[in-house]
């Protein structure tokens, strides 16, 4: 065809488009012209391999991540992402390329809150794909880009490149590490890059100072309470006091008490939330009249956390645990909700007092709640998830099935 009688130097990227039009049969074809000499042509070759998509893009997307090339190394490690996420593509770095673009310029950016479902485990060697082009890709760009690759991918067997990574010159390439080694969780990194905590970079430093908490890293402790009583920058006391919280100490009560009455908001939550991993019922007065007079939806979410945390786990009309599960109706404060329930639910008593307004609530509500028992369900939700896929409304009981599914792959 099109590489025969000519050879692969007389393909263009319109020849390959050509070929992309035969679907999952064309794989084997456009793999072979990831060895083109034309950077055109193989930008367009992973174009067309990310847009047939699984179940055989994986090998030939997984080879074009080691071609040498940034611009084919980013567009490779964002077709990684797509095939676990779909529409991200769209969305990534590489998702700027034009059709015969030979450079890209970078689009990190400060936001980066995209992950896959936790039950969702991408194949080793997609892993070591990305891993390998973060500690020898072809720019910075391309490192940086892999590092957001396998945070979004969960990608644990990365954590000692991500690590390594952490010790780079460039500021994108150790931001990128450290938030995905946020959203990895694992605990064994956080003393290894608390380093940057003192990072001239406000973003870098700010990452870093987030990821103690949760990575959970005790050792932290004395330098984020100096960075709290210290810098000048209210973005990172904000940080140092949510991570403070997330190490719930009864050496930090006299900081979560002086706080949380300060006149910002959402240091006032932060306090409010530390009070409550404390677990201490005798805080319930405190904190029940702190929300009394608050005013402000973010810290009066983190307040009824805290008194659920310590026992107020009733879901009657008015309740703490009420108030929660209704922000996750509003556009503002869902995203807050949300996370704050899958801690809750950890409890049997939190959990099971979920189950009326998983069942009766609004669609909003049931939705995500079967999405925080995906999360942090046990044996016990699977029965009431089940008899919300019967639910008439679709988008409810596909989710309450796929919450069902993972539990019981659990």
């Amino acid at each position: 065809m099109v590489c025969g009688a000519f050879g692969q130097a007389a393909v263009r990227p319109k020849d390959v488009r050509e070929i992309g039009r035969g679907g999952a049969s064309a794989i084997p074809k456009l793999q072979e012209l990831l060895s083109n000499p034309s950077i055109e042509v193989r930008v367009e070759v992973v174009r067309q391999i990310i847009d047939i998509g699984p179940p055989h893009s994986l090998d030939p997307l997984i080879q074009a991540s080691r071609d040498g090339d940034a611009v084919i190394e980013m567009a490779a490690a964002d077709g990684l992402v797509n095939f676990y996420l779909p529409g991200y593509v769209k969305r990534g770095v590489g998702g700027a390329l034009g059709r015969a673009e030979t450079s890209i310029k970078s689009k990190f950016t400060d936001t980066n809150d995209q992950a896959i479902d936790p039950y969702i485990t991408p194949r080793p060697e997609v892993i070591a794909a990305l891993a390998k082009v973060l500690a020898n890709g072809a720019s910075t760009d391309a490192q940086a880009n892999a590092a957001r690759a396998l945070g979004i991918l969960r990608g644990r067997d990365a954590v000692p490149a991500l690590v390594d990574a952490a010790h780079s010159k460039d500021t994108d390439v150790i931001y990128e590490s450290i938030v995905a080694l946020q959203k990895i969780r694992d605990a064994s990194a956080g003393p290894r890059i608390s380093f940057r905590i003192r990072d001239l970079d406000p973003k870098v430093q700010i990452a870093t100072v987030e990821a103690m908490g949760l990575l959970l890293n005790r050792e932290a402790i004395g330098d984020l309470i100096e960075l709290l009583n210290n810098s000048r920058d209210d973005r990172v006391r904000r940080a140092a006091l949510t991570s403070l919280a997330m190490l719930p100490s009864e050496q930090n009560r006299a900081i979560y008490t002086r706080l949380l009455n300060d006149k910002d908001e959402k240091m006032r939550a932060a306090a409010a939330e530390g009070f409550g991993r404390l677990r201490q019922p005798g805080d319930v007065p405190l904190l029940e009249k702190a929300l009394k007079n608050e005013g402000k939806p973010l810290p009066r979410l983190s307040l009824s956390f805290a008194l659920v945390l310590d026992g107020r786990t009733e879901a009657s009309q008015f309740s703490p645990l009420t108030f929660i599960v209704n922000n996750l109706n509003s556009a503002m404060y869902k995203g807050v909700a949300f996370p704050l329930l899958v801690e809750l639910a950890r409890e049997p008593a939190v959990r099971k007092a979920l189950y009326g307004p998983l069942l009766s609530g609004l669609k909003e509500e049931k939705i995500a709640l079967a999405g925080v028992l995906a999360r942090s369900g046990d044996k016990d939700s699977i029965a009431p998830l089940k008899q919300l896929a019967n639910d008439p409304d679709p988008a409810v009981s596909q989710e309450a099935v796929r919450a069902a599914t993972v539990l019981q792959g659990r």
